[in-house]
């Protein structure tokens, strides 16, 4: 990747990503700053793994997890460009099997305390997390989560079944809430990888590789490594202690070699299977951050774009987490929306818009700012974790606008 020279420094930020690694925190980092789509600064800390200490390379291969869900909103977004749905479409117009869904009682102690849903699902509903689904292991002890437990849905350990079969489970539950009243973390983006795979008549790797991978010059982004590649797949590791993000002590949790990802399984998942680089995410990031084009290459026109970061969510509905919090957080078709900065962020982070995935790998877009800012490591969980936030905190103040 090239990288422009400026007279900026951020040296402060590099010495506070290799303190986490000299602590033991995490393994390994990568940052990436870019103003517009000008790489500003990039940067590597840490190992492959810990065990030998090989440095980690720059072009190594990261689990993006939840990363995948922004890849898959644009897939989605190409075909709606191409008049295929609109976003108040029903669901079940293109997948019937979300025709005449339950919902659990405001009261439910089980599953089956369930009613007939009054709406029905809209598109725009399964871009926004605001459909009623819910995932299975954010909130492990509430009704809805057992019920996708229960239901043979655990996104975290099961990828044996395709995204067909994926979905006809999903629409066996009961929803948490009725279609567009609240917001929850959900499995929403999977069913969004279905519905291009049923819109396209492709299925969903063949749709990406095709649309988004090869005209981006992404050519490592996939959802499995390759035998070829497995010197440059990291190494995934643990806290000893996850109720504490700044405590010392890892132990390994995928193996690179003979994981989870070393071969390609059934199912596809639009919510959190790729695997990529940080250049080949960095060209995705400067698709985005171009209103949709670059280098000639476009995918979505500006105005689409917009649309994605505009606001989906019921008046007074915000994005809540149990054990995250992102107050003044609204969202829109893929992205997590900054409506209201807090007290520790400059005037400059409204509007920005993100996301992340679990292992973390965030990255976060700053159109007032004239920023955009990419950081990863391998550490499960790493969604929310302060080093993404004392990055962001650097990123804002020595390049920000």
């Amino acid at each position: 990747m090239d990288v422009k020279a400026t007279s900026l420094d951020f040296a402060p930020m590099h010495e506070r990503m290799d303190f986490y690694v000299k602590q033991n925190i995490l393994s390994c980092c990568a940052t990436v700053v870019m103003q517009g789509q000008e790489i500003v600064d990039y940067k590597t800390f840490g190992y492959m793994d810990i065990e030998s200490k090989a440095p980690l390379r720059s072009d190594a291969i990261y689990r993006m997890y939840s990363s995948t869900k922004l890849v898959t909103s644009v897939a989605l977004m190409m075909l709606y460009e191409e008049g295929l749905f609109d976003l108040d479409d029903p669901l079940a117009k293109y997948m019937p099997q979300f025709d005449g869904l339950s919902v659990l009682k405001p009261d439910a102690q089980t599953p089956q305390d369930a009613v007939p849903a009054k709406q029905l699902i809209l598109i725009r509903h399964i871009m926004s997390h605001s459909a009623g689904f819910s995932y299975g292991f954010i909130e492990p002890d509430s009704v809805i989560d057992q019920a996708y437990l229960q239901g043979g849905l655990n996104v975290l350990t099961d990828s044996s079944i395709d995204l067909e079969e994926f979905c006809d489970r999903v629409a066996r539950l009961p929803l948490a809430y009725e279609p567009g009243t609240s917001w929850r973390y959900s499995v929403a983006t999977d069913v969004c990888a279905r519905l291009v795979e049923v819109l396209s008549g492709q299925t969903f790797d063949e749709f990406l590789q095709q649309r988004i991978f090869a005209p981006l010059d992404m050519p490592d982004t996939g959802f499995w490594v390759p035998p070829e590649k497995t010197e440059r797949f990291i190494t995934q590791y643990a806290p000893t202690d996850f109720f504490d993000p700044m405590k010392p002590g890892l132990v390994k949790a995928d193996d690179p070699v003979n994981g989870q990802y070393n071969t390609l399984r059934p199912l596809l998942s639009g919510g959190g299977g790729l695997v990529s680089t940080v250049a080949d995410y960095v060209n995705f990031l400067q698709m985005i951050v171009g209103g949709g084009e670059r280098e000639n290459v476009r995918l979505l026109k500006a105005a689409t774009l917009k649309e994605m970061r505009k606001n989906q969510l019921a008046p007074g509905v915000h994005v809540t987490f149990p054990m995250w919090a992102m107050p003044g957080t609204t969202f829109g078709l893929g992205f997590a929306l900054k409506e209201t900065p807090q007290a520790s962020e400059p005037a400059s982070a409204q509007d920005e818009y993100h996301w992340g995935g679990m292992a973390g790998t965030h990255s976060w877009m700053a159109p007032n700012a004239g920023i955009t800012g990419f950081c990863l490591t391998q550490r499960m969980p790493g969604f929310w974790h302060p080093f993404s936030h004392e990055f962001k905190a650097h990123a804002y103040a020595i390049a920000g606008q």
